[in-house]
């Protein structure tokens, strides 16, 4: 029973982890075509397979061509860098990214042979404090890859970060917290499941409808979190050459932008599970389809865990391409209007948030 058990964990953690990585894969061609859209040109589109390609749409520069440069590309270390932080910097952002992604729930349950599987490589009861732990460790790539490069810029872009990660952090732990109070739980899958009834019968009780503004400044300081735009500042081009990384090439260079692309896949995935029903689907049960009207559609338990599974990969897909979408429409802010959104606005609110919310509940109980 055990090993069946570790065998049942390491193929949940293999598919989150295929999850995570083809979504961050994905996501850097949509965004190369999605701005060339927004921008009015072509964009990716030159290589190709000895010219047999049915329609070139930039897939093969993404996801075969781009790998294999940097796979092959020369690891270059500049004079007076420490060997070792600079090696383990690009590491130590993607490893916290990745674990971070098994508190989150993918489905509700998989029936086989009368065991029950819970689509959540980690079911613990304290998942959202899981989930700030390990976000938190992040910070330690960005300071460490700048301070390892021997760069005044790199430097200059790990403390930047550094202090626009701690910024935002305290803002999404706080919108977090308002969350944690209208569900009244940490564990993520609880969470999930409270959000599959429906007001009226009609109109799905998702988080976001409980807390919206929690929602919006979860949302900012998730998008701050990842340090793309309008938030770049750490890895700002126009000063800074590329920030923190400046110094990086090959597979080092590679394994930062994955961090920045798994940053977003992350974010989107607590927004989905916290706000947007995680997995469920409005009007189906574990049974099959509940309409208004005492309308039912039976379907085989394999069909509903399906659709789950698919809905929440479309939830977390959509939030992603919004983040894409304002990286190409909003210009980058100055560092004090950063400091200053974080400060002097989402932390007001996300207090204010949490006070609304417990008088709510007071008042309710």
């Amino acid at each position: 029973m055990g090993l069946i058990a570790v065998g049942i964990a390491a193929v949940k953690a293999f598919a989150v982890l295929m999850l995570v990585l083809n979504m961050s894969a994905v996501l850097l061609w949509v965004e190369r075509k999605g701005s060339a859209l927004i921008q009015d040109r072509i964009g990716a589109n030159r290589a190709n397979v000895f010219g047999v390609m049915p329609l070139n749409l930039g897939l093969l520069n993404t996801l075969v061509a781009d790998p294999i440069k940097l796979l092959t590309k020369e690891d270059m270390v500049p004079a007076g860098a420490d060997k070792l932080l600079h090696f383990l910097a690009p590491f130590l952002a993607v490893f916290p990214v990745l674990v971070t992604f098994a508190a989150i729930p993918f489905g509700d349950e998989l029936v086989i042979g009368g065991q029950a599987i819970n689509l959540q490589v980690a079911a613990l009861d304290i998942g959202i404090l899981y989930v700030l732990a390990m976000s938190s460790l992040a910070i330690y790539g960005v300071v460490l890859g700048g301070w390892a490069s021997n760069s005044r810029w790199a430097l200059l872009g790990g403390i930047r970060g550094a202090a626009q990660m701690i910024s935002y952090e305290i803002a999404m732990g706080l919108a977090l917290i308002g969350a944690v109070m209208a569900f009244g739980t940490l564990d993520m899958q609880a969470i999930a499941r409270a959000q599959g009834h429906h007001f009226f019968g009609v109109i799905p009780a998702w988080g976001v409808i409980y807390q919206p503004l929690a929602f919006l400044i979860f949302l900012i300081a998730g998008i701050a979190e990842t340090k793309r735009v309008p938030f770049d500042l750490p890895e700002g081009e126009s000063e800074l050459v590329s920030g923190y990384f400046t110094e990086y090439s090959g597979m080092k260079q590679a394994a930062f932008m994955l961090s920045d692309f798994a940053e977003s896949v992350v974010v989107a995935g607590l927004a989905a599970t916290l706000f947007f029903g995680a997995w469920q689907v409005p009007f189906l049960f574990r049974d099959g389809f509940h309409f208004p009207g005492g309308v039912i559609v039976a379907l085989p338990h394999l069909a509903v865990v399906v659709l789950q599974i698919v809905s929440f990969t479309l939830k977390v897909f959509a939030l992603c391409v919004f983040q894409i979408l304002v990286r190409w429409t909003l210009p980058r802010y100055r560092y004090d209007q950063v400091m200053d959104l974080g400060w002097k606005y989402l932390l007001p609110l996300a207090l204010a948030n949490m006070l609304v919310t417990g008088i709510v509940i007071v008042s309710i109980g």
